[in-house]
């Protein structure tokens, strides 16, 4: 099986990524941690990117098409895989679309992970997160507090909010998921792969209803589930 999940920041398709990976035998493709891995490994690459990433800003997409391209062409190129934040423009889905041809690997769904902008962002500007290094768990002050406010439960350091989960980021990065995303939706519905999901339930209930959401004749490629 192969496919691509498409949502907002805070929908949690890299948390349904994970699971659909590790239950249906998939390779988890994310660009968000092959880019902040490039960061953390001050590549140029990384180096190219670390503003824009910090900003809440798409990175440009001859960036992410080459990063995905060397994972594909290399010697371990995955056959089953599910992706999480890419492709996120028309023009990215285009140049997937073409390298897949290539390697005989067509998609088998896209799913649409839906949540309104308002949820995103109590989900993402109430995160906050022990400053200690050595624990860093993360609470949110909407659905589950710290018992002490401003203190975490595990170590009692002082919590804080990252600079990338301040309200004014994370509705500059909704901005740009939206000016970006109904093309690329467009474009894969001409394909008749997108599959709409509500991401506004229990984890496990959203994980079922994206098995449900993929008809039977989506599984039935020369890629094994």
């Amino acid at each position: 099986m192969r496919l691509v999940l498409v949502g907002p920041p805070g929908s949690g398709k890299g948390t349904q990524a994970r699971r659909l990976a590790e239950r249906l035998g998939l390779t988890y493709i994310g660009t968000g941690d092959m880019l902040r891995e490039a960061i953390a490994q001050n590549t140029e690459r990384g180096r190219r990117v670390a503003d824009l990433i910090k900003q809440g800003l798409l990175v440009p997409d001859s960036e992410v098409n080459a990063l995905i391209g060397e994972l594909f062409q290399g010697p371990q190129r995955p056959r089953c895989f599910v992706t999480d934040g890419y492709p996120r423009t028309r023009a990215q889905a285009e140049a997937f679309d073409q390298l897949l041809s290539q390697l005989g690997l067509p998609l088998d769904a896209v799913i649409h992970l839906t949540i309104p902008d308002d949820e995103v962002v109590r989900r993402i500007a109430g995160r906050r997160c022990c400053t200690n290094p050595a624990c860093g768990v993360c609470f949110n002050i909407y659905f589950q507090p710290p018992r002490r406010e401003g203190l975490c439960d595990k170590c009692g350091s002082p919590l804080a909010q990252r600079d990338d989960d301040r309200e004014e980021t994370v509705r500059r990065r909704l901005q740009e998921f939206h000016k970006n995303t109904q093309a690329l939706l467009d474009h894969y519905r001409r394909q008749g792969l997108v599959r709409e999901v509500s991401a506004v339930d229990q984890v496990e209930t959203i994980y079922t209803n994206i098995l449900q959401a993929i008809p039977a004749r989506d599984g039935q490629s020369s890629c094994p589930s």
